[in-house]
């Protein structure tokens, strides 16, 4: 396997530049601080392949939709995390002649990403001087991007530099239809201290608001000022003067600004000067420091420590950083995007994968209120769930597949309306949060309409099967995205149970308030149980692909027909099938693209018996492709609850460096930020065995044969403390907080801070 950067504990460092390989060194090299973030193209002018990408948390556009044959039912637009301005853009030219590392020679290039800062760095040497540019999102001033360069002479002689520092608006969507730009400018202008432009994003027809942004830079330079730019759709600043052996700086300041933010354009306007005026008298190294001082606090918390294996513990920071770049609780307007500030695929809009994946990690390395952040997001959007069902006929609450705004706005039929497992992952999250926490107050109050809401959907999509006296869940896509309009997913039943399950034990306990808004009757609690009762959940005696006896859970009504031939008799030509076979191909096969009937012993592995665990994992893991990124974490984690060490840590190295290592040569159009979870929840609830019975927090932890020892700390209801595994065994000690009582690999241990 060919990789690109440097193994490292803290970095992501490469010496080379290969044209071939500049959108994957992009993509890897992002930077987001939630509110904005852009991949890691080069400020300077290069006009080799490149993907420029800058985007803005919750700002988005409704694209067309209406493609092949119409169904009543179909979303009216599909929503797109669109480009934004590129406020990062410069020339530069030495001695007159424009730099392009596409056309110009260079030597010493060195690109390399601080994970523990936040800090990207970049620097070579071009016709006798070196250049190095640092570049940074502010955590600690959400508005703030600084980039700096540096310039001094290498070869003795005295160099003419000058610098032209942007900011474009005539910027595009490599995925938009017919080359559309959606941005027009409202207003610009530029002297020799700043520019300034405001844009807003182009009128639709879905009644959707528009978005408003702005950008303004201000510069601290050893050069002088001389000149500004104007153009139609871009602004500027220029600097000239001379180089020479003694360093000389350019720093840029831009503020961004939004209508998210502010009610009219000159409120957007305006707060572009009244933040500058905020950080007036703060210096490079202030701003520096209030930002390295946001990410210290991360890493306190959140640091998981490898020793042996330098790849895995790089593997698990990249995956942390990427994944706190993207969201850390500070809006609770935003989410978590597939992509998020590294591409555009996916739209980089909301998925299920939030509250699958995302959720149970930030539960163990922030604060609750990020997770909080992610609760209020779905009930914020709770009137959107309601018309996604209504458009279909159905009663209830349908969280959408893709969203910005609660709306569905995904048009794939077989994915947006089938796939509605995710609906109960929603509710899934609202337990997990009360689960992990000990804290009723959401699911009590705000988080009770969302179920309830849910439990009504549920109850109307099944229908009662008088031949078999159960009812059943017919016209579904599971998790498995390679089984398409199929009856009777096992996980789809089993969770749609779970659900109504789960609203009737807690409907009582709900605060008075929500009672008599939800209005929940003795005849639908009646109806619910009689669900919960007779929910169709097939099982099977089957023979695995070893010739051994098993009694498994069937993933839907025909999987047992189809030809079973597992993975390891393919030729490996065809993989991945998804590039190489045609889609009617791939719903004819066995092949499962991600963990399906056991995703839900992921969710409760104290709901299945051991035995049933290694079943159902020993028959279909082997039928699996992992063709999707969010595979490998979940059966890493059934792997260790079934003492499968070396499966378990095989499955953890794929997903812990997926991106690093471009393992489904992918990562060039942007990051798989939600699997970016895996490599956490496979250490933590896989190789230390994480799990809360009785409100009583437990581990069972082993110890890699690779590692030489692993740590990572954990915040469980108001209790920080630190995990270690070692060749001498686990440790456990609490950092701060009341004293706790926990299970250690069965001894019970009382810690005291």
């Amino acid at each position: 396997m060919k990789r690109i950067f440097e193994v490292s504990p803290w970095t992501i460092t490469t010496h080379e530049l290969n044209p071939a390989d500049k959108r994957l060194q992009e993509s890897i090299t992002s930077l987001g601080n939630e509110y904005m973030g852009m991949r890691g193209m080069f400020e300077e002018t290069y006009t080799g392949d490149s993907l420029q990408g800058v985007y803005i948390g919750g700002v988005w556009f409704p694209d067309k939709t209406r493609v092949g044959w119409w169904k009543n039912g179909y979303p009216e637009y599909f929503g797109k995390a669109i480009n934004a301005l590129n406020f990062v853009k410069a020339e530069i030219r030495i001695d007159g002649d424009l730099i392009d590392l596409a056309k110009t020679p260079f030597d010493d290039f060195e690109l390399s990403l601080d994970m523990k800062a936040g800090i990207l760095h970049r620097s070579f040497i071009v016709k006798g001087v070196k250049i190095s540019v640092d570049r940074f999102i502010s955590v600690a001033k959400k508005e703030l991007a600084d980039l700096r360069w540096t310039f001094v002479s290498v070869d003795k002689a005295t160099h003419q530099l000058e610098l032209t520092s942007l900011i474009d608006a005539d910027v595009m969507n490599e995925d938009s239809n017919y080359d559309e730009k959606f941005w027009d400018v409202l207003d610009k202008e530029a002297d020799e201290e700043s520019a300034f432009i405001m844009t807003r994003t182009i009128a639709n027809p879905f009644g959707v608001p528009q978005f408003t942004v702005a950008a303004r830079q201000r510069f601290v330079s050893d050069l002088p000022a001389v000149g500004s730019v104007n153009d139609d759709k871009q602004v500027g600043n220029v600097f000239a003067g001379i180089v020479t052996e003694t360093p000389v700086q350019i720093e840029k300041r831009v503020i961004v600004t939004t209508s998210r933010d502010y009610d009219t354009n000159d409120a957007v306007k305006a707060a572009t000067d009244d933040l500058f005026a905020d950080i007036a008298s703060n210096t490079y190294n202030d701003l520096v420091i209030d930002h390295t001082t946001g990410w210290a606090k991360r890493w306190e918390k959140a640091d998981v420590q490898i020793e042996g294996d330098e790849e895995a513990q790089q593997g698990i920071r990249f995956n942390l950083f990427h994944l706190f770049a993207t969201y850390y609780g500070n809006d609770a307007r935003l989410n978590i995007g597939p992509k998020g500030f590294t591409g555009e695929k996916y739209g980089g809009a909301t998925y299920w994968d939030t509250e699958a994946f995302a959720i149970p990690v930030y539960l163990g390395v922030t604060d609750p209120a990020v997770v909080k952040s992610l609760l209020k997001y779905r009930y914020q959007q709770i009137e959107g769930a309601y018309h996604n069902a209504k458009q279909q006929g159905l009663a209830g609450a349908l969280y959408p597949m893709v969203t910005f705004d609660g709306i569905e706005s995904h048009n794939e039929w077989e994915i947006t309306f089938e796939e509605i497992h995710r609906n109960s992952t929603i509710a899934y999250a609202i337990y997990n949060y009360t689960h992990l926490t000990g804290d009723r107050s959401w699911l009590e109050n705000e988080g009770s309409e969302v179920l309830i809401g849910i439990a009504r959907f549920w109850a109307d999509r099944v229908h009662y099967s008088a031949r078999n006296d159960a009812y059943m869940i017919h016209g579904v896509t599971g998790p498995n995205e390679y089984e398409n309009n199929i009856n009777n997913n096992y996980y789809t039943n089993w969770m749609a149970k779970w659900v109504l399950s789960y609203a009737l034990e807690n409907i009582d306990a709900v605060a008075p308030e929500f009672q008599t808004k939800l209005n929940v009757t003795a005849e639908e609690r009646k109806r619910w149980q009689e669900i919960v009762d007779k929910m169709y959940l097939p099982e099977a005696d089957v023979t695995d692909v070893n010739g051994v006896p098993r009694h498994v859970f069937v993933a839907h009504d025909t999987f047992l027909d189809k030809e079973l031939v597992p993975v390891r008799d393919l030729d490996p030509k065809n993989l991945p099938i998804n590039q190489h076979w045609s889609w009617d191909r791939i719903l004819r096969s066995p092949y499962i693209k991600q963990s399906d009937t056991l995703h839900a012993m992921y969710y409760f592995p104290d709901a299945f018996t051991e035995q049933q665990k290694r079943d159902n994992y020993e028959f279909y893991e082997p039928f699996t492709v992992h063709e999707s990124s969010l595979s490998p974490s979940v059966h890493s984690i059934i792997a260790a609850d079934l003492k499968m060490a070396d499966k378990s840590v095989e499955f953890y190295e794929r997903t812990a460096r997926l991106d690093l290592d471009n393992y489904n040569n992918d990562t060039s159009d942007g990051l798989h930020i939600t699997s970016m979870t895996g490599a956490w929840l496979s250490i933590v609830q896989g190789f230390a065995g994480m799990r809360v019975r009785d409100d009583q927090l437990h581990f069972e932890p082993f110890l890699p044969d690779k590692w030489q020892g692993y740590s990572f700390r954990f915040l469980f209801r108001g209790r920080l403390l630190s995990v270690a595994v070692d060749q001498n065994g686990s440790h456990v000690e609490l950092l701060s907080g009341e004293p706790l009582t926990i299970d250690l690999a069965g001894e019970k241990l009382t810690l005291e801070a």
